[in-house]
């Protein structure tokens, strides 16, 4: 659990972020609210949510925390389920 909680939370809470910063950022007219496809940019986005799991996974790596290590992996192996469940019917046309 030591690693699964903030494996979950860390991506939910940045994806919020950056859902919040492109928000504003549109509204000021500096950014876009085209993109390639209708949920472009909240599929990138969750993407890269999930990847900061990458930076707590080697931050558990250098401390030898191998179940926190794991409770990462598990998450991050989740969250990539729900968002190939999510998106991935529009992606491949289903």
């Amino acid at each position: 659990m030591t690693g699964f909680i903030p494996g979950v939370l860390m991506p939910l809470a940045l994806y919020g972020m950056l859902l919040a910063l492109f928000s504003l950022l549109e509204r000021q007219g500096a950014a876009s609210g085209e993109g390639l496809s209708s949920n472009f940019r909240e599929r990138t986005l969750a993407l890269v949510a999930i990847a900061i799991n990458v930076l707590l996974i080697n931050l558990y790596k250098r401390r030898r925390w191998e179940d926190a290590m794991r409770g990462v992996t598990v998450a991050t192996g989740i969250l990539a389920v729900v968002w190939l469940v999510r998106f991935g019917p529009g992606m491949f046309g289903q």
